[in-house]
């Protein structure tokens, strides 16, 4: 007896099982080499990072140049451009790693007090941040790069950063961004002006005792 047209071409339920799962097999092999890809793309990143940031502590940023990095992590020059489009688009990606380990840093200052100054604390760290890593502070405000500050185009690493020291201040009301600048400012300007020998080390912590007063209230 001959098959109707319908039987003819209706796909037994297991046939169409077994394309269910091969479909499904092929999405999940799919998934797992755009991850692999991802994961290599960044395991790549982190290296070049590291390479600029290792050459920049032992020789300065003039000799962080893409040829040298190249040639540092035996990767050809397309590569690196391929990942940050220029010199300058390392140093960015310097720069807001850097902000990114000072918030770190800050944070555990700040949240490690329990009876003391958080000021105090937030301000020592500050400092031994700037004074062990001076190549990564040096970057991380340089006026050459064109990583945004205080603006609708500030990377998050910089905000979490400057939030840090914003905390120390809330309950100064409106005054509290102010005041948070002008300690940064502060900070800073000791950080720069120690690095580069204008201050001299043997008074650092009368400097420190100094700005902790003026900057600590009654809360």
């Amino acid at each position: 007896m001959m098959q109707s047209i319908w039987e003819r071409f209706t796909v037994r339920p297991e046939i169409l099982a077994a394309l269910y799962f091969l479909s499904m097999a092929t999405k999940l092999a799919t998934n797992r080499i755009a991850e692999r890809k991802l994961r290599d793309k960044q395991a790549r990143r982190a290296q070049i990072i590291s390479a600029a940031r290792r050459i920049a502590e032992l020789e300065g940023w003039s000799n962080v140049t893409v040829r040298r990095l190249s040639d540092e992590i035996s990767y050809s020059q397309p590569v690196l451009y391929a990942h940050f489009g220029s010199r300058e688009g390392i140093l960015a990606a310097i720069a807001i790693e850097g902000f990114q380990e000072m918030g770190l840093t800050l944070e555990k200052a700040r949240k490690r007090v329990k009876h003391g100054n958080p000021v105090e604390s937030v301000a020592a760290a500050y400092l031994e941040f700037a004074a062990s890593s001076p190549a990564l502070y040096e970057v991380m405000f340089s006026l050459s790069l064109s990583v945004a500050f205080d603006d609708a185009a500030t990377p998050p690493e910089l905000r979490f950063a400057f939030s840090q020291l914003l905390e120390l201040f809330q309950g100064q009301g409106s005054k509290s961004e102010v005041l948070s600048e002008l300690f940064w400012a502060s900070l800073h300007g000791i950080a720069e002006l120690t690095r580069t020998k204008r201050f001299p080390r043997s008074r650092q912590k009368e400097r420190v005792r100094a700005l902790v007063e003026l900057f600590t209230f009654p809360r």
